[in-house]
């Protein structure tokens, strides 16, 4: 068995919240994320969304926190591995990654303008 397995339940968690914490640290992007992830929130309980609409928001929210998460593990591991050389195929990589973050980025961008335009037009 190797030493990651045999690390415990608990130490699973412990890993997590630190892997969450060094990505905080270190990148502009998700805490941006994250700030905008809050006052879409914020807006969303002062409407008084139904859960549903609150559920796709924290969906299309954890799915951007995800992709720039797994964007940004992908390129301190590049990183890593080439010792930040210059190479054409890891900057394919970091770019089509980038990539990823931007589109669901924009999917989310769109799920937030269907449920709170209407809303924002109901009360004006």
């Amino acid at each position: 068995m190797s030493k990651f397995k045999a690390q415990g339940f608990g130490n699973t968690f412990k890993n997590a919240r630190k892997g969450l914490r060094i990505v905080l640290k270190s990148e502009r992007n998700i805490r941006i994320h994250f700030v905008t992830a809050a006052f879409v929130l914020i807006l969303g309980f002062i409407l008084k969304f139904s859960a549903l609409k609150i559920s796709v928001l924290l969906l299309a929210i954890g799915l951007v926190v995800a992709a720039e998460m797994l964007n940004s593990a992908i390129e301190f591991s590049l990183d890593a591995i080439f010792h930040n050389r210059y190479s054409k195929m890891v900057g394919m990589a970091k770019d089509i990654s980038a990539g990823a973050v931007m589109f669901v980025t924009i999917v989310a961008v769109i799920i937030g303008g269907l449920i709170f335009i209407p809303e924002i037009l109901i009360r004006l």
